[in-house]
């Protein structure tokens, strides 16, 4: 009897533990498209982005309103540090590593003293930095190659060489902008 009991148990046992090991081998659909969705991510945005153009602009001498104008308002303006401003900013973007960068601006007799900065980008280097691999196009060229302003010259109305087209003169009169009423 007891040997009947202990095999009963035993079977009880070994049906659960299988019925259990089944459900987490078999993959639910469900399971499978919940895996596959990431969940959207905010961009974030912190602090005052410094350019390299920026504090190439600042000049020993300058009062702290002229500073503020060329970098803007200091993350950190502390009653401690009084002749010290900090600037931080962070940005998080999905597709691009996070990027931060610390500036600190010293004032000696509320004016312009120093910079203590990393290395900051330029701004054409920090717009190149945050822009995701799909956002990236080629930049247009900008300048027309001699044939190219060959081809327009041959659009052009008939000049000679160092002559200027005419200006196109003025009418003499306007049309009236409202109908005058009757």
């Amino acid at each position: 009897m007891n040997l009947l009991r202990l095999l009963l148990a035993c079977g009880w046992v070994l049906a659960s533990l299988a019925t259990l090991t089944a459900c987490s081998t078999i993959d639910d659909p469900m399971a499978q498209a919940m895996r596959s969705v990431t969940p959207y991510r905010t961009e974030v945005v912190q602090g005052n982005f410094v350019s390299k153009e920026q504090v190439q602009a600042l000049r020993p001498g300058m009062n702290r309103s002229q500073v503020k104008d060329i970098l803007g308002t200091p993350l950190i303006a502390s009653v401690f540090h009084a002749d010290r401003w900090d600037y931080a900013f962070t940005i998080q973007r999905k597709g691009t590593a996070p990027q931060q960068r610390k500036l600190s601006v010293f004032f000696k007799n509320d004016v312009f003293d120093r910079v203590d900065a990393q290395d900051l980008p330029s701004e054409a280097e920090f717009a190149e930095r945050i822009s995701s691999p799909q956002d990236r196009k080629p930049a247009p060229r900008l300048q027309a190659t001699p044939q190219e302003l060959e081809k327009f010259n041959r659009n052009s109305p008939a000049t000679t060489p160092g002559e200027s087209t005419p200006a196109k003169t003025p009418p003499k009169a306007y049309p009236p902008l409202e109908t005058p009423s009757q």
